[in-house]
Formats: structure tokens, C-alpha cells, sequence
């Protein structure tokens, strides 16, 4: 039985992936995160839960939650996220401008590539650089 929980495929079947695929899946690891910060600092109605979380997952807070990321990241890692920033999308959100967008398709890109390797240490790294000086926030 496949553990799609912790999920590890090699570099030939991540390469195949599209860059939205990795974005798709990313983006479930990111609010995922997300989630469970909040949930570890103390929201618990289910109006503040969801208040919270899109305050971290929209486009806008995607694209400068990346722009903290930025300098942390390694050649491979930046390669990964202009390949999702770069990804020719067909909609934009009516809260998000065109470059807050492929920011936060990027970022998406990043945490699923990250996901798809096995790399959670990687992953709260960056997510941890991503919230800090959050806790009091939220």
C-alpha cells in the first residue's frame, strides 16, 4: 500500500509532473502548514480558524511570505520556484494582481517539489522562516 501521507517519489516521476501539478499539490502542503500553526496558537472558532488561514493563504500573503524565502534558498530550490513563477497561468484571483500570483504559484511549486522529495525537514524550515515573529499575529 502507497503511504501518499509521506510520499516519496524518485526524480524521474517528480520531473514528470506538471509545474500547476506541483503547484496543486503544494498548495495543499502549504495550508496544511497553515492550518496547523493556527490551530497550534490558539484559534478555535470555526470563523477565526478560517479568517486566519485565508489571511495566509491568499495570493498577496503567498508573494511576501516568498519574498522572505528568497534569500534562504538553495540553487536547486530557486530553480523550482521560478519554474512555478514562471508557469503561464489562465485566471487570476480578483483579490491577487498578475505578479502576487505567480509569487504564490512559485511558492506552491516549491512546497510541492519539497513534499514530492521527501524534504519535511526542508519544509518546516523554510515554513518556520516564513512565520517567525507570526505567533502573536494570528
Amino acid at each position: 500500500m502507497t503511504d501518499y501521507l509521506n510520499i516519496c517519489m524518485s526524480q524521474q516521476e517528480i520531473g514528470a509532473v506538471s509545474n500547476l501539478g506541483l503547484a496543486h499539490i503544494g498548495d495543499c502542503v502549504y495550508e496544511l502548514l497553515v492550518r496547523s500553526f493556527i490551530i497550534c496558537h490558539g484559534k478555535h472558532t470555526n470563523r477565526n480558524l478560517h479568517f486566519a488561514t485565508v489571511r495566509y493563504v491568499s495570493a498577496p500573503a503567498q508573494a511576501r511570505a516568498m519574498e522572505k524565502l528568497l534569500p534562504l534558498l538553495d540553487e536547486q530550490e530557486q530553480t523550482v520556484y521560478k519554474r512555478g513563477r514562471n508557469t503561464r497561468v489562465n485566471s487570476v484571483p480578483k483579490n491577487a494582481d498578475i505578479g502576487d500570483y505567480h509569487a504564490a504559484t512559485g511558492l506552491e511549486c516549491l512546497f510541492g517539489w519539497l513534499y514530492l522529495n521527501a524534504r519535511h525537514e526542508r519544509i518546516n524550515e523554510l515554513f518556520a522562516a516564513i512565520m517567525e515573529n507570526e505567533s502573536d499575529a494570528t
